[in-house]
């Protein structure tokens, strides 16, 4: 049978609450842990707020745009965006936790994030830049293989392969700041350029 898809049924007893009733009965500001498990992220933030070691992971998870997701939600039914970003939130909470156990800055570490962008609207795109700057301002290196124009924008350094696709590809074009891949007017380049140019102008920070 292992060519028919999986069935999932709800449990008789429980009917997906996932707990026995005395379990269920035990509550927590009106609500048991089957509620909880149903609860979006972006709520959950807002519950939690008073224990900032749960609070913390979730809002890390609203930044990069998975507010949607329930606190309950199986991981087989994650897109392979969302399983990276979550693991970007657990590297994110590792930094925090080991500056402050350390009292200075994490170990370096190098992240590879392999097209995240992946099924995102452009509102989350923006968030998940800004966790991207963070993991750099927390002294780690991040290198992503994207296409999005907006991240490729942000980079400090960027590899751009072709000249064309496929067979016609595979070679580094250019080697440099987005400016660069512009003024070398690839065809990465010249998409990049209107990107570019409605950018606000100012001096680009140092980063690992």
């Amino acid at each position: 049978m292992s060519f028919l898809p999986d069935v999932k049924v709800a449990c008789d007893t429980c009917h997906g609450a996932r707990f026995n009733p005395e379990t269920l009965a035990v509550t927590w500001r009106g609500r048991s842990i089957g509620d909880v498990l149903r609860m979006e992220v972006d709520e959950a933030v807002d519950f939690f707020a008073s224990m900032p070691s749960v609070a913390h992971p979730l809002q890390l998870l609203k930044d990069v745009g998975l507010g949607y997701l329930t606190l309950g939600q199986p991981s087989p039914t994650l897109s392979g965006g969302e399983a990276q970003r979550i693991k970007l939130v657990t590297e994110l909470s590792k930094v925090r936790d080991d500056i402050t156990r350390r009292g200075n800055k994490a170990p370096h570490t190098l992240y590879v994030l392999d097209e995240p962008t992946v099924g995102l609207h452009m509102a989350d795109v923006e968030k998940l830049i800004r966790v991207l700057h963070r993991l750099v301002d927390g002294g780690h290196s991040v290198v992503v293989i994207e296409h999005d124009l907006d991240v490729i924008a942000e980079a400090d350094w960027v590899l751009d392969l072709g000249p064309e696709g496929g067979g016609g590809g595979g070679r580094v074009v250019v080697a440099g700041p987005p400016e660069a891949v512009v003024a070398a007017r690839s065809h990465t380049g010249e998409s990049l350029a209107p990107v570019l140019a409605r950018q606000p102008s100012q001096p680009a920070p140092a980063r690992a």
